[in-house]
């Protein structure tokens, strides 16, 4: 049997008080290893703010193969131009994203620690679920704590990717990777390294190579 790669997927911090210097350091962490998606998250900024953001780290994530997903927004996705659109449980549906932004642009779909929220979204087309908090997190209110298991239990019983998000840091980034996860999201665990992002990156990748190195024994647990 062979098993599916995890990548790492990139969540901006939740403000950017200097968009320049931010799109600067996000140049230099994207090429020091392979990220997968770069998840534009402003939460209560305006719809002027979050333009010019994507306006500017769009080109910059693109040209190192990044896909680049805006979060809540699937109206202004698809104005900018977007790869994708992250949607939360409160945000929108996802039959209703999938109208917004066609057939072609990817939605991924917050279902917290409920592999039946995951696979209702899914059912409606969702192109990848996320599950967490995995471990605490200060970038965002987390209701609910998700147990690695549920990443290998999708794993073995779906096709569609699954997202582990929520507290990820470099030390915890392999135990998750072994644990089925198609992807992890990182915000904080970059942004906030004490070596700097472009140290996080590095290490990240690192970490989930070393977590695919146990996957195969793990996921053919019974």
């Amino acid at each position: 049997m062979s098993f599916p790669e995890c990548r790492l997927y990139v969540i901006t911090p939740p403000r950017l008080d200097n968009l320049n210097e931010f799109a600067q350091t996000l140049a230099q962490a994207l090429s020091a290893g392979d990220v997968a998606a770069l998840q534009i998250r402003l939460k209560d900024a305006s719809d002027a703010v979050i333009s010019e953001a994507v306006s500017v780290l769009m080109p910059i994530a693109q040209a190192q193969g990044v896909a680049v997903i805006l979060n809540d927004r699937p109206d202004l996705a698809v104005r900018l131009g977007c790869d994708g659109v992250h949607v939360g449980q409160s945000d929108m549906t996802c039959a209703e994203a999938r109208r917004l932004m066609g057939p072609d642009r990817m939605i991924g779909v917050t279902c917290h620690d409920s592999r039946h929220l995951a696979m209702e979204a899914a059912e409606a087309g969702a192109d990848y679920v996320a599950f967490g908090a995995f471990f605490p997190t200060t970038t965002k209110a987390a209701p609910t704590r998700a147990d690695p298991e549920i990443l290998r239990i999708w794993q073995t019983m779906m096709e569609i990717p699954c997202v582990a998000i929520g507290g990820i840091t470099v030390d915890t980034a392999a135990g998750l990777a072994a644990a089925g996860a198609d992807f992890l999201a990182v915000s904080a665990g970059v942004w906030t390294h004490p070596r700097g992002p472009t140290a996080a990156i590095l290490e990240l990748n690192a970490a989930i190579a070393e977590g695919l190195a146990q996957r195969p024994s793990l996921l053919a647990l019974p």
